[in-house]
């Protein structure tokens, strides 16, 4: 057995039981997929995968309780690698980061700048990325810390913390009736005679705006969606819709020619998580770049959340 049949095993799961994309994820030929495949149920005198033919459809029973392990042992291989570079390194060496476009723009700015300016031989990876996509670079060991607003919370081997609290906000072009001579906060039901601009479904709190029309007995006429409030925002700029957006997105100076509406009263409350995989070891850096964001996460406070028992 050896560490290349296990990740044989994990890529083959990865990659949808498809023997060339696997092959090529690990820089081998397809033929020595399968001869890896076959030594390592020789070996153990099982069958880890469902077949048909030459295809591979699944993994048998074994196969799934393997893989578990298989995770595991990966996950260790590399933490071990970590470990020597603590010691050998400890102020130079890698972190990635997996976050949102919101995040990456308007939360860690400064935070960045603090960290940098602490540790300046650290290689710092950004790695932008949809929700699903940072849940899957932290199980995978591929980053180390993931941040955003969706689909960290309540995931096996994941270990959360709250970051900060925001609310959406609406903007408009100034002389927008929405905006002219307003004495009254705004609510649902004027946003619903409008055409709005906001996020694409599973970014930056958009199933509270959805619940939100819903609960009101609502349809909204959204006319676009986009991963970004850059965008969001050129688009309420040339006049197609009311924009909802992330209230820390706007920015007086530089979004000249909108105007922000607040509306904390009208959509509920999102909280941005921070997220480490369980077990995954953490170079000193890494707890540094973690108090950065929220100073209460003191190293001894997130080992204990997140080393295995």
């Amino acid at each position: 057995m050896n560490f290349q049949q296990l990740r044989i095993i994990r890529e083959s799961v990865q990659r949808n039981f498809n023997l060339t994309e696997v092959a090529n994820a690990l820089y081998t030929s397809q033929s020595g997929v399968s001869k890896h495949i076959k030594d390592l149920e020789d070996e153990l005198g099982i069958e880890l995968f469902v077949r048909r033919g030459k295809r591979l459809l699944g993994l048998t029973e074994p196969g799934k309780e393997l893989l578990q392990i298989v995770e595991r042992m990966l996950l260790d291989a590399k933490n071990i690698k970590r470990l020597a570079e603590q010691f050998s390194n400890s102020e130079q060496g890698q972190l990635t980061i997996a976050t949102t476009h919101t995040q990456a723009r308007y939360a860690l700015p400064q935070v960045v700048r603090r960290f940098k300016a602490a540790y300046p031989r650290v290689h710092l990876v950004l790695h932008q990325a949809s929700p699903a996509e940072i849940v899957a670079l932290l199980q995978s060991g591929e980053a180390d810390i993931g941040i955003a607003t969706e689909a960290l919370d309540e995931i096996e081997h994941l270990v959360t913390f709250p970051y900060y609290g925001w609310h959406h906000a609406v903007v408009v072009p100034e002389g927008h009736a929405l905006a002219v001579t307003r004495r009254e906060p705004l609510t649902v039901e004027e946003l619903a005679e409008h055409p709005l601009i906001t996020y694409h479904e599973g970014y930056t709190g958009r199933a509270r705006i959805d619940a939100t029309f819903a609960k009101a007995g609502l349809t909204p006429d959204i006319v676009m969606s986009a991963l970004d409030a850059d965008v969001i925002k050129t688009y309420v700029e040339v006049g197609l819709g009311v924009g909802i957006v992330a209230s820390m997105a706007f920015e007086a100076q530089r979004d000249q020619g909108l105007v922000l509406l607040p509306a904390q009263h009208i959509f509920e409350s999102n909280t941005t998580l921070i997220a480490v995989r369980r077990g995954h070891f953490l170079r000193g850096f890494a707890y540094r770049f973690l108090q950065e964001c929220v100073p209460a996460l003191t190293e001894a406070h997130v080992r204990e959340a997140v080393e295995p028992e």
